[in-house]
């Protein structure tokens, strides 16, 4: 006769996520880590995705050679003064137009460097963003338009980067709240538009009212003393230039790896291509956590009846000879 069954005979078995690895319990729904609903896995099949770390790391790259590059535009009044300087001993404006040509060099450089890093930046955040609708457990409060056009469209532009980036870093990153880097990253990226546009402006209307071919000693000062007053005010604009360019970098290398190494633990799937009957299908289809209720393989193996036509029920019967005719061997 069996023994009566207690309840402290039953022993949960703590399952793992196949997201982060972390043990689950039934208590809830989901993994308490990385919000994975429980059962499914890290990727849902069938789902497109795509690699962002090449495109992360040129993205990366080009962040930080636009953000180096600014800085040579910044502190030019340092080496703008010099010439000023040099100017004024010898009585030589040419000396002070050069100094504009390569002020505007630098500034194009930047330009063409900016214009490079935000067509690989919008790219990678597209990638990032598609990614998410392939991840369980992924709640994106923005489409994956958004990621293109919330670079483009004006005014909406100060707001929509910042919540694409938020969401992909929270479910990028395992984290119930935004981490504390992307609001670094775009507080520091707003400062920089707006002071870098208020100095040039200012430092532009300063520099309409000096001589245009200078003569005098008091005009040629006077370039110096342009110099002087606008090197203390770029150098806001630099510092913060800085910040926000090391701190994108680093949550696009953080976003990138993690999202990466999810990628790396999805279930491959294989395609339904026609195949003979009796063919097995192939051992990872079916039982697949993506694989629907009661659906069956392309190709579902035929059970065996009976002894294939082609071969005789005797194991010791031979083919059958065929009686020779006139002419019919060598030598007859």
């Amino acid at each position: 006769m069996c023994a009566p069954l207690h309840a402290h005979t039953f022993r949960t078995v703590a399952m793992r996520c196949q997201t982060c690895g972390d043990e689950t319990s039934p208590a809830y729904d989901e993994c308490q880590r990385c919000a994975t609903p429980l059962g499914l896995p890290a990727v849902l099949p069938g789902r497109p995705t795509y690699p962002v770390c090449g495109v992360g790391l040129a993205a990366a790259v080009a962040v930080g050679a636009a953000t180096l590059s600014y800085l040579p535009g910044a502190l030019f009044p340092l080496v703008g003064m010099r010439v000023a300087q040099s100017a004024a001993a010898r009585r030589d404006g040419d000396l002070l137009l050069g100094a504009l040509v390569a002020e505007g060099l630098f500034a194009v450089l930047y330009m063409v460097a900016l214009l490079v890093a935000g067509v690989l930046v919008i790219i990678w955040t597209w990638r990032v963003r598609r990614n998410l609708d392939a991840f369980p457990g992924a709640l994106p409060s923005l489409g994956p338009a958004w990621a293109i056009a919330g670079w483009l469209v004006p005014f909406a532009n100060l707001v929509v980067p910042a919540r694409v980036l938020a969401n992909v870093a929270r479910d990028s990153l395992w984290r119930r709240r935004t981490p504390p880097l992307v609001a670094l990253w775009w507080a520091a990226w707003l400062l920089f538009l707006a002071a870098d546009a208020t100095i040039n402006k200012l430092d532009n209307d300063r520099y309409v009212e000096l001589a245009e071919t200078p003569r005098s000693r008091a005009e040629f000062a006077a370039y110096v003393d342009h110099y002087q007053r606008a090197l203390g005010p770029r150098l806001v604009p630099a510092l913060v230039c800085l910040v926000a360019g090391a701190s994108f970098v680093v949550l696009i290398r953080r976003i990138s790896a993690a999202q990466q190494d999810r990628l790396a633990k999805a279930t491959p799937t294989w395609p339904a291509w026609p195949a003979p009957p009796g063919w097995p299908a192939h051992p990872g289809w079916v039982g697949h956590p993506g694989w629907p209720a009661g659906a069956v393989p392309a190709y579902p193996v035929q059970p065996v009846t009976g002894v294939s036509p082609q071969v005789a029920e005797d194991p010791s019967a031979t083919s059958p000879q065929v009686p020779p005719g006139s002419g019919g061997t060598i030598g007859a």
